[in-house]
Protein backbone atom coordinates (compact mmCIF):
# COMPACT_ATOMS: atom_id res chain seq x y z
CA UNK A 1 0.00 0.00 0.00
CA UNK A 2 1.00 3.20 -1.07
CA UNK A 3 -0.30 6.83 0.66
CA UNK A 4 0.61 10.12 -0.64
CA UNK A 5 0.85 12.79 1.91
CA UNK A 6 -0.33 16.04 1.47
CA UNK A 7 -0.57 19.87 3.29
CA UNK A 8 0.06 23.00 3.52
CA UNK A 9 3.36 24.42 5.05
CA UNK A 10 3.02 25.34 8.83
CA UNK A 11 0.36 22.17 9.40
CA UNK A 12 2.27 19.24 11.23
CA UNK A 13 2.73 17.49 7.52
CA UNK A 14 6.69 17.02 7.83
CA UNK A 15 5.97 16.21 11.84
CA UNK A 16 3.67 13.81 10.98
CA UNK A 17 5.46 12.13 8.15
CA UNK A 18 9.02 12.07 10.22
CA UNK A 19 7.34 10.38 13.09
CA UNK A 20 4.88 8.30 11.52
CA UNK A 21 7.98 6.52 9.52
CA UNK A 22 9.74 6.31 12.36
CA UNK A 23 7.46 4.94 14.47
CA UNK A 24 6.55 2.44 12.06
CA UNK A 25 9.89 1.01 11.62
CA UNK A 26 11.06 0.79 14.91
CA UNK A 27 7.59 -1.16 16.26
CA UNK A 28 7.61 -3.88 13.90
CA UNK A 29 11.49 -4.14 14.34
CA UNK A 30 11.71 -3.57 10.55
CA UNK A 31 14.60 -1.72 8.90
CA UNK A 32 13.13 1.80 8.03
CA UNK A 33 14.49 2.21 4.10
CA UNK A 34 14.18 5.87 2.40
CA UNK A 35 13.90 5.48 -0.84
CA UNK A 36 14.47 9.32 -1.00
CA UNK A 37 14.44 11.82 1.09
CA UNK A 38 10.14 12.06 0.50
CA UNK A 39 9.83 8.30 1.05
CA UNK A 40 9.74 5.91 3.83
CA UNK A 41 8.99 2.34 4.09
CA UNK A 42 7.05 1.47 7.44
CA UNK A 43 5.87 -2.60 8.86
CA UNK A 44 2.21 -2.37 9.42
CA UNK A 45 1.86 -2.95 13.07
CA UNK A 46 0.26 -6.45 13.90
CA UNK A 47 0.38 -8.28 16.92
CA UNK A 48 -0.73 -11.70 15.62
CA UNK A 49 2.76 -12.03 13.52
CA UNK A 50 4.44 -11.94 16.90
CA UNK A 51 1.99 -14.85 18.22
CA UNK A 52 2.53 -16.93 15.34
CA UNK A 53 6.43 -16.66 15.21
CA UNK A 54 6.23 -17.87 18.61
CA UNK A 55 3.74 -20.23 18.15
CA UNK A 56 5.48 -21.99 14.76
CA UNK A 57 9.66 -20.85 16.14
CA UNK A 58 9.65 -19.28 12.85
CA UNK A 59 13.20 -18.17 11.64
CA UNK A 60 12.12 -14.89 10.20
CA UNK A 61 8.69 -12.21 10.62
CA UNK A 62 7.81 -10.16 7.11
CA UNK A 63 5.22 -7.70 8.69
CA UNK A 64 2.87 -5.74 5.73
CA UNK A 65 4.56 -2.71 4.68
CA UNK A 66 2.95 0.98 3.59
CA UNK A 67 5.47 3.06 1.43
CA UNK A 68 4.89 6.82 2.61
CA UNK A 69 5.15 9.38 0.00
CA UNK A 70 5.55 13.24 1.64
CA UNK A 71 4.36 16.20 -0.76
CA UNK A 72 6.67 18.48 0.13
CA UNK A 73 6.43 22.64 -0.44
CA UNK A 74 2.83 22.16 -1.47
CA UNK A 75 1.52 25.37 -1.64
CA UNK A 76 -0.94 27.92 -3.55
CA UNK A 77 0.39 27.82 -7.12
CA UNK A 78 2.08 24.52 -7.02
CA UNK A 79 0.82 23.47 -10.20
CA UNK A 80 2.22 26.39 -11.79
CA UNK A 81 6.06 26.43 -10.76
CA UNK A 82 5.25 27.75 -6.71
CA UNK A 83 7.37 26.46 -3.98
CA UNK A 84 8.08 22.76 -4.62
CA UNK A 85 5.30 20.99 -4.65
CA UNK A 86 5.31 21.00 -8.39
CA UNK A 87 8.14 18.56 -9.19
CA UNK A 88 6.53 16.00 -6.54
CA UNK A 89 3.06 16.16 -7.75
CA UNK A 90 3.84 13.64 -10.24
CA UNK A 91 4.91 11.32 -6.70
CA UNK A 92 1.80 11.04 -5.85
CA UNK A 93 0.04 10.16 -8.94
CA UNK A 94 0.52 5.84 -8.34
CA UNK A 95 -0.05 5.96 -4.53
CA UNK A 96 -3.28 3.86 -3.71
CA UNK A 97 -4.40 6.85 -1.57
CA UNK A 98 -3.96 10.39 -0.35
CA UNK A 99 -3.73 11.35 3.51
CA UNK A 100 -4.77 15.15 4.06
CA UNK A 101 -3.10 16.61 6.79
CA UNK A 102 -5.30 19.60 8.04
CA UNK A 103 -4.66 22.12 10.79
CA UNK A 104 -7.47 22.34 13.66
CA UNK A 105 -5.64 24.42 16.43
CA UNK A 106 -4.36 27.36 17.35
CA UNK A 107 -0.89 28.33 18.21
CA UNK A 108 0.83 32.05 17.67
CA UNK A 109 4.18 30.32 17.83
CA UNK A 110 3.31 28.70 14.89
CA UNK A 111 2.53 30.87 11.60
CA UNK A 112 -0.16 29.82 9.20
CA UNK A 113 0.60 30.80 6.03
CA UNK A 114 -2.82 32.54 4.79
CA UNK A 115 -2.27 34.01 8.30
CA UNK A 116 -5.16 32.17 10.38
CA UNK A 117 -6.72 28.64 10.93
CA UNK A 118 -9.04 27.53 8.39
CA UNK A 119 -8.92 24.05 7.51
CA UNK A 120 -11.92 24.09 4.80
CA UNK A 121 -10.01 27.08 3.07
CA UNK A 122 -6.94 25.14 3.38
CA UNK A 123 -8.67 21.86 2.00
CA UNK A 124 -9.49 24.29 -0.56
CA UNK A 125 -6.37 25.63 -1.48
CA UNK A 126 -5.09 21.77 -1.66
CA UNK A 127 -7.70 20.57 -3.64
CA UNK A 128 -7.17 23.38 -6.52
CA UNK A 129 -3.70 22.58 -7.04
CA UNK A 130 -4.64 18.68 -7.75
CA UNK A 131 -7.39 20.03 -9.95
CA UNK A 132 -5.22 22.36 -11.66
CA UNK A 133 -2.57 19.65 -12.23
CA UNK A 134 -4.67 16.95 -13.44
CA UNK A 135 -6.39 19.84 -15.73
CA UNK A 136 -2.79 19.77 -17.12
CA UNK A 137 -2.76 15.99 -17.87
CA UNK A 138 -5.98 15.74 -19.63
CA UNK A 139 -5.41 18.44 -21.75
CA UNK A 140 -2.06 16.71 -22.69
CA UNK A 141 -4.71 13.26 -23.03
CA UNK A 142 -6.51 15.49 -25.01
CA UNK A 143 -3.97 16.88 -27.66
CA UNK A 144 -2.73 13.20 -28.27
CA UNK A 145 -6.63 11.95 -28.61
CA UNK A 146 -7.59 14.58 -30.88
CA UNK A 147 -5.30 13.41 -33.88
CA UNK A 148 -7.28 10.08 -34.14
CA UNK A 149 -10.38 11.02 -32.89
CA UNK A 150 -11.87 11.50 -36.34
CA UNK A 151 -11.55 8.05 -37.96
CA UNK A 152 -11.76 6.01 -34.81
CA UNK A 153 -15.22 5.57 -33.06
CA UNK A 154 -13.81 4.50 -29.82
CA UNK A 155 -10.97 7.31 -29.69
CA UNK A 156 -14.03 9.90 -30.87
CA UNK A 157 -15.71 8.69 -27.48
CA UNK A 158 -13.25 9.23 -25.13
CA UNK A 159 -12.41 12.59 -26.79
CA UNK A 160 -15.72 13.52 -25.62
CA UNK A 161 -15.02 11.62 -22.36
CA UNK A 162 -12.27 13.58 -21.85
CA UNK A 163 -13.47 16.92 -22.63
CA UNK A 164 -16.50 15.94 -20.39
CA UNK A 165 -13.91 15.50 -17.77
CA UNK A 166 -11.79 18.79 -17.92
CA UNK A 167 -15.22 20.51 -18.16
CA UNK A 168 -15.97 18.93 -14.73
CA UNK A 169 -12.78 19.87 -12.98
CA UNK A 170 -12.68 23.35 -14.10
CA UNK A 171 -16.03 23.66 -12.43
CA UNK A 172 -13.57 23.03 -9.18
CA UNK A 173 -14.68 19.50 -8.62
CA UNK A 174 -12.71 16.45 -7.50
CA UNK A 175 -12.76 13.59 -9.93
CA UNK A 176 -13.94 11.31 -7.40
CA UNK A 177 -17.41 12.72 -7.61
CA UNK A 178 -17.35 12.46 -11.64
CA UNK A 179 -20.25 9.96 -12.38
CA UNK A 180 -19.31 7.45 -15.14
CA UNK A 181 -21.78 6.39 -17.60
CA UNK A 182 -20.10 3.26 -18.48
CA UNK A 183 -17.57 0.50 -17.95
CA UNK A 184 -15.33 1.96 -20.75
CA UNK A 185 -15.72 5.58 -18.70
CA UNK A 186 -14.13 3.93 -15.39
CA UNK A 187 -11.51 1.62 -17.34
CA UNK A 188 -10.13 5.40 -19.15
CA UNK A 189 -10.72 7.31 -15.26
CA UNK A 190 -9.05 4.76 -13.07
CA UNK A 191 -5.63 4.62 -16.42
CA UNK A 192 -5.22 8.19 -16.20
CA UNK A 193 -4.57 8.06 -12.64
CA UNK A 194 -6.09 11.43 -11.50
CA UNK A 195 -4.92 12.81 -8.12
CA UNK A 196 -8.54 14.04 -7.56
CA UNK A 197 -9.72 10.90 -8.36
CA UNK A 198 -7.70 9.20 -5.38
CA UNK A 199 -9.68 8.33 -1.95
CA UNK A 200 -8.57 11.01 0.82
CA UNK A 201 -7.83 10.53 4.80
CA UNK A 202 -7.78 13.34 6.60
CA UNK A 203 -5.78 13.80 9.55
CA UNK A 204 -6.96 16.42 11.24
CA UNK A 205 -3.78 18.11 13.30
CA UNK A 206 -4.61 19.25 17.36
CA UNK A 207 -3.62 20.11 20.13
CA UNK A 208 -2.59 17.54 22.91
CA UNK A 209 -5.78 18.57 25.08
CA UNK A 210 -7.96 17.62 22.33
CA UNK A 211 -6.76 14.12 22.21
CA UNK A 212 -8.46 12.06 24.77
CA UNK A 213 -11.75 12.82 23.54
CA UNK A 214 -11.04 12.62 19.63
CA UNK A 215 -11.36 16.18 19.55
CA UNK A 216 -15.50 15.84 19.96
CA UNK A 217 -15.39 19.68 20.94
CA UNK A 218 -13.20 20.93 18.66
CA UNK A 219 -15.40 22.94 15.80
CA UNK A 220 -12.45 22.70 13.10
CA UNK A 221 -12.38 19.06 13.07
CA UNK A 222 -15.91 18.72 13.04
CA UNK A 223 -16.29 20.63 10.02
CA UNK A 224 -13.24 18.35 8.53
CA UNK A 225 -16.05 15.61 9.65
CA UNK A 226 -18.91 16.73 7.74
CA UNK A 227 -16.94 17.43 4.81
CA UNK A 228 -15.49 13.82 4.70
CA UNK A 229 -18.98 12.52 5.43
CA UNK A 230 -20.19 14.36 1.73
CA UNK A 231 -17.36 13.44 0.28
CA UNK A 232 -17.27 9.36 1.67
CA UNK A 233 -13.72 10.13 3.30
CA UNK A 234 -12.22 9.09 6.15
CA UNK A 235 -10.62 11.30 9.30
CA UNK A 236 -8.70 10.44 12.14
CA UNK A 237 -7.43 12.66 14.47
CA UNK A 238 -3.74 13.15 15.92
CA UNK A 239 -1.54 15.70 17.63
CA UNK A 240 1.89 15.48 15.38
CA UNK A 241 4.05 17.30 18.26
CA UNK A 242 2.85 14.10 20.08
CA UNK A 243 3.75 11.43 17.78
CA UNK A 244 7.28 12.81 17.26
CA UNK A 245 7.20 12.66 21.21
CA UNK A 246 6.31 8.87 20.79
CA UNK A 247 8.46 7.99 17.79
CA UNK A 248 11.20 8.41 20.32
CA UNK A 249 9.88 5.69 22.52
CA UNK A 250 10.46 2.24 23.07
CA UNK A 251 7.23 -0.55 22.69
CA UNK A 252 7.04 -1.00 26.39
CA UNK A 253 6.93 2.82 27.63
CA UNK A 254 5.10 3.76 24.36
CA UNK A 255 2.15 1.71 25.62
CA UNK A 256 2.25 3.39 28.53
CA UNK A 257 2.72 7.07 27.26
CA UNK A 258 -0.40 6.43 25.63
CA UNK A 259 -2.10 5.12 28.54
CA UNK A 260 -1.54 8.29 30.50
CA UNK A 261 -3.07 10.38 27.63
CA UNK A 262 -5.99 8.44 27.76
CA UNK A 263 -5.24 6.59 24.06
CA UNK A 264 -5.71 3.04 23.26
CA UNK A 265 -3.40 3.38 19.67
CA UNK A 266 -0.89 5.72 17.58
CA UNK A 267 -1.49 7.94 15.45
CA UNK A 268 0.28 5.19 12.97
CA UNK A 269 -2.16 2.35 13.89
CA UNK A 270 -5.47 4.88 13.69
CA UNK A 271 -3.77 6.11 9.89
CA UNK A 272 -3.37 2.05 8.87
CA UNK A 273 -7.12 1.36 10.19
CA UNK A 274 -8.63 4.17 8.20
CA UNK A 275 -6.33 3.16 5.37
CA UNK A 276 -7.81 -0.26 5.44
CA UNK A 277 -11.03 0.62 5.44
CA UNK A 278 -11.06 3.24 2.86
CA UNK A 279 -9.73 0.95 0.19
CA UNK A 280 -11.25 -2.18 1.86
CA UNK A 281 -8.36 -4.30 2.51
CA UNK A 282 -7.69 -6.63 5.05
CA UNK A 283 -4.74 -9.30 5.56
CA UNK A 284 -4.38 -13.31 5.58
CA UNK A 285 -1.14 -14.55 7.21
CA UNK A 286 0.89 -17.34 6.48
CA UNK A 287 3.10 -19.10 8.97
CA UNK A 288 5.77 -21.74 9.59
CA UNK A 289 9.31 -22.41 10.62
CA UNK A 290 11.06 -20.50 7.66
CA UNK A 291 8.87 -17.11 8.39
CA UNK A 292 5.39 -15.65 9.44
CA UNK A 293 3.96 -13.37 6.98
CA UNK A 294 1.38 -10.86 6.72
CA UNK A 295 -0.32 -10.41 3.15
CA UNK A 296 -2.59 -7.61 2.31
CA UNK A 297 -5.31 -8.27 -0.14
CA UNK A 298 -8.68 -6.90 -1.04
CA UNK A 299 -11.77 -7.46 0.82
CA UNK A 300 -13.81 -10.59 -1.51
CA UNK A 301 -10.60 -11.89 -3.37
CA UNK A 302 -10.79 -15.59 -3.59
CA UNK A 303 -8.45 -17.96 -2.39
CA UNK A 304 -6.30 -19.14 -5.82
CA UNK A 305 -6.21 -15.02 -6.07
CA UNK A 306 -4.60 -14.71 -3.18
CA UNK A 307 -2.01 -17.64 -3.24
CA UNK A 308 -1.17 -15.55 -6.24
CA UNK A 309 0.27 -12.68 -4.14
CA UNK A 310 2.71 -15.28 -2.71
CA UNK A 311 3.95 -16.55 -6.44
CA UNK A 312 2.29 -16.54 -9.42
CA UNK A 313 2.62 -20.55 -9.54
CA UNK A 314 0.54 -20.54 -6.59
CA UNK A 315 -2.47 -19.56 -8.30
CA UNK A 316 -1.95 -21.38 -11.75
CA UNK A 317 -2.16 -25.05 -9.92
CA UNK A 318 -4.01 -23.82 -7.12
CA UNK A 319 -5.68 -27.08 -5.34
CA UNK A 320 -7.16 -26.20 -2.14
CA UNK A 321 -6.33 -24.07 0.75
CA UNK A 322 -6.17 -25.30 4.96
CA UNK A 323 -7.58 -22.40 6.75
CA UNK A 324 -8.26 -21.75 10.21
CA UNK A 325 -8.86 -18.23 12.14
CA UNK A 326 -6.06 -16.72 14.03
CA UNK A 327 -8.72 -16.12 16.94
CA UNK A 328 -9.27 -19.84 17.03
CA UNK A 329 -5.14 -20.85 16.48
CA UNK A 330 -4.45 -18.31 19.09
CA UNK A 331 -6.87 -19.80 21.66
CA UNK A 332 -6.12 -23.24 20.72
CA UNK A 333 -2.22 -22.78 20.94
CA UNK A 334 -1.02 -25.24 17.56
CA UNK A 335 -2.38 -26.05 14.67
CA UNK A 336 -2.07 -29.70 15.61
CA UNK A 337 -5.19 -28.57 18.19
CA UNK A 338 -6.55 -26.72 16.13
CA UNK A 339 -7.13 -30.35 13.34
CA UNK A 340 -8.06 -32.41 16.39
CA UNK A 341 -11.14 -29.88 16.63
CA UNK A 342 -11.98 -29.74 13.05
CA UNK A 343 -11.10 -26.05 12.85
CA UNK A 344 -8.52 -26.39 9.82
CA UNK A 345 -10.78 -26.16 6.81
CA UNK A 346 -10.25 -27.93 3.33
CA UNK A 347 -11.53 -25.25 1.19
CA UNK A 348 -11.73 -24.46 -2.99
CA UNK A 349 -11.39 -22.10 -5.57
CA UNK A 350 -14.60 -20.04 -4.84
CA UNK A 351 -13.48 -19.52 -0.64
CA UNK A 352 -13.70 -15.40 -0.24
CA UNK A 353 -10.64 -15.16 1.86
CA UNK A 354 -11.46 -13.24 5.61
CA UNK A 355 -9.16 -10.66 7.36
CA UNK A 356 -7.31 -13.05 10.11
CA UNK A 357 -7.42 -16.40 7.94
CA UNK A 358 -3.93 -18.43 8.91
CA UNK A 359 -3.24 -20.41 5.56
CA UNK A 360 -1.23 -22.83 3.88
CA UNK A 361 -1.72 -22.99 0.11
CA UNK A 362 -2.05 -26.72 -1.44
CA UNK A 363 -0.92 -26.32 -5.46
CA UNK A 364 0.68 -28.39 -8.05
CA UNK A 365 3.86 -27.24 -9.57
Amino acid sequence: MKLGIVGLPNVGKSTLFNSLTKAGAESANYPFCTIDPNVGVVAVPDERLDVLTKMHNSAKTVPAVIEFVDIAGLVKGASKGEGLGNQFLSNIREVDAIVHVVRCFEDSNIVHVDGSINPLRDIETINLELIFSDIEVLERRIAKTSRGAKNDKKLAKEYDFQNKLKEFLEGGNMASSFECADEDEELWMSEYNLLTAKPVIYAANVSEDDLADDAADNPMVNDVRELAKKEGSQVFVICAQIEQEIAELDDDEKKEFLEDLGLKESGLEKLIKASYELLGLISYLTSGEQETRAWTIKKGTKAPQAAGKIHSDFERGFIRAEVVSYDALHELGSMQAAREKGLVRSEGKEYVMQDGDVVLFRFNV
